[in-house]
């Protein structure tokens, strides 16, 4: 790669405040292709722009997840979610990706569970259009609209899991966020009303009409939110599991639907 060499580069997004200066320059510089192209991208990125909106893309769960300006970037403790996921589907099953984004769990759970059938959805277009086109290659599809409104009704009562990685930052808290997140991602993608759970209690309540007896709500909240979590899904009619992984600090409410012998 053309100049600058890796310890100019190095220090400039230090200078910028980049915690992770070196692996962000091998990112930038593996992206670029000519000096003048890479000049652009550090300069974006110097300027306070996210990594992934400056590359077009993120790692997340062992792979790429396209990304663009505008559309909430995933986090790396989003993919216990998906772990989680993994261990309550098999090919051939429905799975929902509520508040898709970038469709990135759907795509993620679809690489680790080959033959899944993914259907996104997200009330903002340009999200939708990311998704589409990485749930694509999985065959998964994407579809704009607010919540599960646009969803193909005969998916009702089929879907083994539903992924739901909506905002759950209290409105007051997102003044405290990352510079990144706070002046570049649509508010509307992290802030979750007053107490963080606004999203989660409307997508607790549709759930039921999409779930399959033994299928399964997944949503990430907070630790300190997981109990009241719990009680909206218990409330759903679903019966509620809190999951915590402390190496990264990642925080997971379930909520299964009952056996057919009970109204979910």
């Amino acid at each position: 790669m053309p100049s600058p060499t890796p310890e100019p580069l190095v220090a400039r997004l230090r200078a910028a405040g980049c915690v992770f200066a070196e692996e962000e320059a091998a990112v930038l510089a593996a992206s670029a292709g000519s000096a003048s192209e890479l000049e652009e991208l550090v300069a974006r990125r110097v300027a306070g722009e996210p990594l992934e909106y400056v590359v077009g893309w993120v790692a997340f769960d062992g792979g790429r997840v396209g990304v663009e300006p505008g559309v909430f970037v995933p986090r790396q403790r989003t993919a216990y979610l998906v772990e989680l996921a993994a261990g309550t589907v098999t090919a051939g099953d429905v799975v929902l990706d509520l508040c898709c984004g970038s469709g990135a769990l759907g795509l993620a759970l679809a690489r680790r569970v080959p033959g899944i059938a993914v259907h996104a959805s997200d009330v903002d277009p340009v999200a939708v259009a990311c998704a589409a086109r990485n749930l694509a290659p999985v065959g998964g599809s994407a579809v704009v609209g607010d919540l599960d409104a646009a969803l193909p009704s005969a998916l009702r009562g089929q879907a083994a899991a539903i992924l739901a990685n909506v905002p759950y930052v209290p409105s007051r808290a997102v003044a405290l966020m990352p510079p990144e997140s706070r002046e570049h991602e649509p508010r509307g993608t992290v802030d979750g009303g007053p107490d963080g759970l606004d999203l989660l209690r409307r997508v607790a309540g549709v759930a039921p009409r999409w779930l399959r007896p033994g299928g399964a709500l997944l949503s990430e909240v907070s630790e300190t939110q997981a109990p009241a979590a719990a009680t909206v899904f218990a409330a759903a009619g679903l019966d509620p599991s809190v999951h915590h992984d402390e190496e990264r600090d990642a925080t997971v409410v379930s909520g299964v639907c009952p056996p057919a012998r009970r109204r979910c």
